[in-house]
């Protein structure tokens, strides 16, 4: 006889429609506001959203990092120049805390739709599985910190596969939050403070230099805590072929 206490299993569609959403929603972001999000639009409207802030400061506060977040949250395009308004309506600081706390919850937004639609049972598989696979989980699983922290500060991983790898890979919701938050300050200051330049910038009528955090003062500092990031993982490596 049938539990009748058994709680009906989720249906597997209706786990899968937060990410089917923000699919569709990125789609049509990406053709449709494609014009919208980008810094001739910034550029163009720049006297507007200044006069507005200063008229309702905390409003345009929270505005902005609503659409930081749904920009986030649904891989809109536009999250640079995102980043780069929040230098400058608020200056370095506090934008560069607002575009960080924006950025968090969105990426947290997809980070927990990826894990309730997937995540969780790929990481049941992967646990289950053996061979070199097992291994990788469990290597991947002794290091998240560091892990975490490597795929926030190297500038080549895109933000969204950021979002996602750690929702298949059953990392805590605490971890990815702590280490997303604190992982991408250094990229967040650096565009932020470009953004808190531009006024400068449209006076010369020129456009932003958006490759800045690859110049060497930038990109070496960054390397170096890569490289810290990185050092656990090594010595975890290390300790583990002197125990064979």
């Amino acid at each position: 006889m049938t539990d009748m206490t058994e709680a009906p299993a989720t249906n597997p569609m209706l786990k899968k429609l937060p990410l089917i959403i923000i699919g569709v929603v990125a789609v049509l972001g990406a053709f449709f506001l494609r014009d919208y999000l980008t810094f001739e639009a910034l550029a163009e409207n720049r006297e507007a959203l200044l006069s507005f802030r200063d008229a309702n400061y905390l409003l345009t506060v929270l505005v902005f990092i609503a659409a930081y977040v749904v920009i986030v949250a649904f891989s809109l395009p536009g999250a640079t120049i995102a980043t780069l308004t929040g230098g400058f309506l608020f200056a370095t600081f506090p934008g560069a805390l607002f575009n960080m706390t924006a950025a968090t919850i969105g990426a947290t937004a997809i980070f927990l739709a990826a894990r309730w639609g997937f995540g969780e049972s790929l990481g049941k598989k992967l646990e289950n599985s053996d061979g070199a696979v097992k291994k990788i989980k469990d290597g991947i699983d002794e290091n998240q910190w560091s892990m975490l922290f490597l795929i926030r500060l190297v500038p080549a991983v895109p933000f969204f596969l950021a979002n996602l790898i750690p929702s298949f890979l059953e990392v805590p919701l605490h971890r990815f939050v702590i280490s997303t938050f604190f992982g991408i300050i250094p990229g967040s200051v650096v565009y932020t403070s470009v953004g808190a330049g531009l006024g400068e910038v449209f006076a010369r009528g020129e456009t932003p230099n958006l490759g800045i955090i690859f110049e060497p003062q930038i990109i070496l500092p960054i390397i170096g805590l890569c490289v810290l990031a990185a050092l656990p993982i090594a010595i975890n490596a290390i300790r583990g072929k002197k125990g064979l």
